[in-house]
This record gives structure tokens, C-alpha cells and sequence, in this order.
């Protein structure tokens, strides 16, 4: 009798120990989980798995916004056309240009004639003109256009006979007390008696100010009996 009671005592408290040490072992594993769970929000992981339980917040890089073309001249009388041919240089008496001719535009209604006679009416023997903003403006005035991201000026040409020469095509360059901010160019350029595009590289260049947005300029030397060309669709691009 002593000895069952004995071993019925010995049963009984072998299962208060168990129970003992299962409730004990059950709170250390809460006490772990919520330890995790606070490192996780305060953003520290010890482990993988625990890691890709969370989102990363990742910054969308800013969309790049493509340049927008901005013409020069694209018709006689579009309210898209910038600057004006009012910088005349050099014999400015020998050249006249009509800024609406219907004479086979590449484009449109209507495109730019330009006549240069061999008058040598200045005594300069060369000519050239350019397109500026405002008319007239050879960077004694603010007018300048920012063209940051263009990558190239664009534009048709034609010569009325084929073999004219134009020495310089270019944008920028004037100088002043508001100068442009850079300078690119073409030339010499020899036209044919058909429509040809022609492009100014303008990578790495800087366009934040830009007054003289489209130039020509050319000789009597190399055009010894005058020429007459044409221009469409000038524009940054």
C-alpha cells in the first residue's frame, strides 16, 4: 500500500514538473517571437526568412522627360516658328529672303527663299544672316531661349540650280553683354537641286541660352555669280 502510494506520489509530480517546464518553454518562444517581431518593425532581421516577410521601399527612379521639338520654322505663317532672320551680315544689301515662297516646299504650304546677288554692295564680299530672338538682339538684350536636352537642329535644304555653297550653318555664337551659351556648326555644305536634310550635333553642348537659334553665312568667292537656295522645317530636336 505505502509503495503504490509512494509511486502514485512520484507520477504526480513528474507531471507538475512537465507542466512546469512546457508552460516555461512556452513563454521563452513567445518572449523570442515578439523579440523578432520588434526587430523586424524597428528594421533589423537576423535571419532570411524573417527578411522577406517585409517590403522594401525602393524609390522609383524620376521619369525622363524626352525634348519636346522646337521649331525654328516649319511655315510661312505658323504661330510653332521661333526667332526671326533679322541679323543681316556682311554685303546685307545682297541678300533677300522671302520667308513664304510656294516654290516646291519640302513641307507644308510654304518655305524660305533666299537670293544672294554677287554685288558686293558693303565691300565685304561675304554675306550672312541670323535668326534671332528678339529680332535684331546680337546679345545687347535678354531673349535667349533654354534648349537643354535637344540633341541636334535639324533642317531641309536645296539649292535652286544645284552646287550652291553655303560655307557655315550654326546656332549660337553671339556675344554681348547677354551672350549665348555655346556654339555648333556644319560647313561647308554643298546643295543639290533636291530636298536634303542636314543636321548640327548639339550632344554635349551646353543650350541654356541660346539668342541666335539658326544661322548661314557664305562668300562671293565660292559663289562667284550669286546663288539662290532654300530652307524647310528647321528645328531642334
Amino acid at each position: 500500500m505505502k509503495k503504490s502510494l509512494s509511486l502514485t506520489l512520484l507520477v504526480i509530480a513528474g507531471l507538475v514538473l512537465f507542466s512546469i517546464a512546457s508552460c516555461g518553454g512556452s513563454k521563452a518562444d513567445t518572449s523570442k517571437a515578439t523579440d523578432a517581431t520588434k526587430l523586424a518593425k524597428a528594421g533589423y532581421e537576423d535571419d532570411y526568412d524573417v527578411y522577406e516577410d517585409y517590403d522594401v521601399y525602393t524609390e522609383e527612379a524620376p521619369a525622363v522627360t524626352a525634348f519636346k521639338a522646337f521649331p525654328v520654322y516649319s511655315d510661312g505663317m505658323s504661330p510653332d516658328n521661333h526667332y526671326i532672320a533679322s541679323g543681316y551680315m556682311g554685303d546685307y544689301s545682297d541678300v533677300k529672303i522671302n520667308n513664304s515662297c510656294f516654290d516646291d516646299p519640302h513641307a507644308g504650304t510654304t518655305c524660305i527663299k533666299i537670293v544672294y546677288s554677287n554685288a558686293v554692295s558693303q565691300g565685304a564680299r561675304w554675306v550672312g544672316v541670323y535668326w534671332q530672338n528678339p529680332a535684331n538682339n546680337w546679345g545687347d538684350r535678354q531673349g535667349g531661349f533654354d534648349l537643354t536636352g535637344a540633341t541636334k537642329l535639324s533642317f531641309w535644304a536645296r539649292g535652286d540650280k544645284g552646287g550652291e555653297r553655303v560655307e557655315e550653318f550654326k546656332i549660337g555664337g553671339l556675344t554681348g553683354l547677354y551672350p549665348d551659351s555655346d556654339i555648333a556648326g556644319i560647313g561647308p555644305v554643298l546643295l543639290t537641286s533636291t530636298w536634303k536634310q542636314y543636321e548640327i550635333d548639339l550632344r554635349g553642348k551646353d543650350l541654356s541660352y541660346i539668342s541666335g537659334g539658326f544661322c548661314w553665312a557664305t562668300n562671293i568667292d565660292v559663289n562667284p555669280d550669286g546663288m539662290t537656295f532654300y530652307l524647310d522645317d528647321i528645328r531642334y530636336e
